[in-house]
């Protein structure tokens, strides 16, 4: 089985652990999960959406899904002409409640009045033109001893090592590392960690984690710091976004 299973404007429940392999399509794509989580990797990185956000893939870019807890996952092709109006690198957008029903529509109901499809799906794209991007956007490194470091991290994102312990295990000092992490990845290594412990967070509270477990397994000391942490990077606390999973659920 794989995605194609899923027509494009059209929708289905996939298991935990659902993988699509690498691929790219001649139109641009946005993958909402209604319920559920996905990761979406290409060449730049990982973009995680939790069920308030959805992705977006332009035309060409070849990509690959992960999905976390059972997810219904929504697709909707765009059209090449309108594939302009949106930004033309893999993304994630908030999802308002006008785009969320946009959405469902698109992927839910039959067309009984002809051209009412696109009509909404311009009407969507015109509000994702005007919606703020907020990537859970986990850049990879091209060096290889920053790409050690971060495949350690990836291994045990919940490991407590400093840059300079995991420098010595990867053969390089912690004033590289620090460089490489702001040259190559744009953020701090405090940074990268902590937006790769949010991903992993993620998929505890969609698979029913608490949130206390979920913070110690993600490497905090304390709930109170992974609350503020994935408040800031989320934008709701994860208390709140499990509650919106179980209405979804529901």
């Amino acid at each position: 089985m794989s995605l194609r299973a899923v027509t494009p404007g059209g929708g289905r429940w996939l298991p935990h652990g659902y993988h699509v392999d690498r691929h790219s399509h001649p139109q641009g794509q946005l993958v909402y999960a209604a319920a559920g989580a996905l990761a979406t990797t290409t060449e730049r990185g990982t973009w995680v959406a939790p069920a308030n956000r959805v992705t977006w893939t332009p035309p060409g870019f070849a990509h690959s899904h992960r999905f976390y807890g059972r997810t219904d996952v929504r697709l909707v092709a765009v059209p090449l002409d309108l594939c302009g109006q949106l930004v033309d690198h893999p993304s994630v957008f908030a999802v308002s409640p006008l785009l969320r029903e946009a959405l469902l529509v698109l992927t839910d109901r039959q067309e009984f009045r002809p051209g009412a499809f696109e009509r909404l799906l311009a009407v969507l794209v015109d509000e994702l033109a005007e919606t703020p991007e907020q990537s859970l956007h986990l850049p990879e490194p091209r060096d290889g001893r920053l790409r050690a470091v971060t495949d350690l991290l990836h291994a045990d994102p919940g490991r407590s090592a400093t840059l300079a312990g995991l420098g010595r295990a990867a053969g390089a000092s912690e004033r590289t590392l620090s460089r490489l992490f702001h040259s190559e990845l744009g953020m701090s290594f405090h940074r990268w960690r902590t937006i790769l412990r949010i991903h992993h967070a993620l998929v505890h509270l969609t698979n029913g984690r608490s949130v206390t477990e979920t913070a110690m397994e993600c490497g905090w000391s304390n709930p109170s710091s992974f609350i503020d942490a994935f408040t800031e990077v989320v934008g709701q606390t994860p208390g709140r976004y499990q509650a919106a999973l179980r209405a979804d659920r529901t």
